[in-house]
């Protein structure tokens, strides 16, 4: 993977991450002093529904376009409507139906870029590596733009111009085409993705119900001064890049065990010390809610390039992220003793152990960690690096024959020049200085 692509792995995430950041939270003001305060109230929770839909649009499209032409002009389309939509959902009074009309179609779009904007970035992954700390520095990113400005009144024109530069790095990334030869077969089994899907489902049950708990804490020890978006947030922007770079070690083997660490770690605290270390429960809801994010994130990610379904399985994490809002709404947390939020979050995270268990991600065995590269064949290693049809022609020219670069050169009907050029970016993509080091790869 180029630099390139790195910078705009980060670019993309930190653009649609503030795009949800300030969407979600002007469209959570949707309905003040036009509804009833019931009524009110129930809007956020539609609004997940809006934002779930986007995502299964998405999908849908995709499933009918592919990666045509009319895919990418809809998706630029999309990311342009709905700057617009936050423009006046910015500016415009909130107590009126329009706003109201504003807030539905632009969560919908924002769910339709958000799956776009996953889809892209898991087919600009080549190999893994580094991908995760380019993700997770786009979300810092984003996390602190939002921290500093608040939308705080004073500040919506900077607001605006910020909105207006998230959208333009989502255009560049919908305008970016998918490399020829990057795709992978579908080869992800189905159980994988099973136990991944209820590995984040119960981890977002977990930080939900453990965020509602530290709440009966805050209450219980009289602190009043922090809420959601204080100081102890800007714990997620060292801990996003954290489990960002855990998650590129050895193919993010040890991603599932640490997000997991850092829960169990989090619930024992509060369970330990209770309501007299309330501020260092929040700080380490936060670091779990970091590792959690970045988990449901890069791991449905890399599942996607190799999945029938890569536009269902990118954005899965965050659909199941909208999802646990609902359900909270099922469950009025208010009327819950904080007995049964632990007793709750104990039961997820038994599952959490249970399906990690299953998806053989307590294996650290040395064949586990670095996979033989045995298993793959010639055409796997095609996939794994995003060679192009040319590339792949001499890559396997280079490694299946001793013939001098002049005699590759005229079997394959190109010029010496033109097979440098493919060789060079072959190296770089394989990271590789010679000859024998490609003979490795599949040795």
């Amino acid at each position: 993977m180029t630099r390139l692509k790195y910078v705009m792995i980060a670019v993309a995430f930190a653009s649609f991450s503030f795009f949800q950041f300030v969407i979600l939270r002007l469209a959570n003001q949707a309905g003040r002093g036009f509804l009833e305060n019931s009524q009110q109230e129930l809007v956020y929770y539609f609004i997940q529904v809006f934002v779930i839909l986007g995502f299964f649009a998405h999908a849908l499209m995709y499933r009918i376009l592919k990666e045509s032409r009319i895919y990418g002009i809809i998706s630029l389309a999309a990311a342009v409507l709905c700057f617009f939509g936050s423009e006046l959902m910015l500016f415009w009074s909130e107590d009126s139906a329009v706003y109201l009309l504003v807030t539905g179609a632009t969560v919908f779009l924002l769910g339709f870029i958000g799956g776009a904007a996953y889809l892209k970035t898991a087919f600009l992954i080549a190999d893994g590596k580094k991908s995760g700390l380019s993700i997770g520095i786009g979300y810092a990113a984003a996390v602190a733009i939002q921290y500093v400005f608040q939308l705080r009144w004073t500040l919506k024109p900077m607001v605006s111009i910020l909105l207006a530069a998230a959208c333009a790095g989502l255009c560049l990334l919908f305008h970016t085409k998918k490399e020829e030869g990057s795709s992978e077969k579908p080869s992800v089994s189905r159980r994988g993705i099973v136990c991944t899907l209820i590995i984040t489902f119960a981890l977002l049950i977990f930080v939900s119900y453990f965020n509602s708990y530290i709440h009966h804490l805050q209450v219980a020890s009289g602190y009043t001064g922090l809420n959601a978006y204080s100081w102890p947030r800007l714990l997620m922007i060292p801990g996003v890049i954290l489990f960002g770079f855990i998650s590129d070690i050895k193919g993010g083997k040890y991603l599932p065990i640490s997000t997991l660490c850092m829960a169990v770690f989090a619930l024992l605290n509060t369970v330990l010390a209770g309501k007299e270390t309330y501020l260092l429960s929040m700080c380490l809801f936060y670091l779990a809610l970091s590792a959690e994010v970045l988990y449901y994130i890069v791991v449905f990610m890399r599942l996607a390039r190799s999945s029938k379904h890569p536009a269902l399985v990118a954005p899965a994490g965050r659909v199941l992220d909208s999802t646990a809002v609902l359900l909270s709404f099922l469950f009025s947390f208010s009327t819950m003793p904080p007995a049964l939020f632990l007793v709750i979050d104990i039961v997820s995270l038994g599952a959490v152990i249970v399906a990690m268990a299953v998806n053989g991600d307590f294996n650290f065995s040395p064949a586990a960690v670095e996979p033989d590269k045995k298993e793959f064949d010639i055409e796997a290693l095609r996939e794994l690096y995003g060679l192009t049809p040319t590339e792949f022609k001499v890559f396997r020219e280079l490694v299946e024959t001793e013939d001098k670069q002049n005699a590759i050169a005229a079997k394959l009907g190109i010029s010496v020049n033109t097979l440098r050029h493919h060789i060079t970016s072959i190296y770089r993509k394989t990271e590789t200085q010679t000859r024998s080091g490609l003979n490795k790869l599949i040795k």
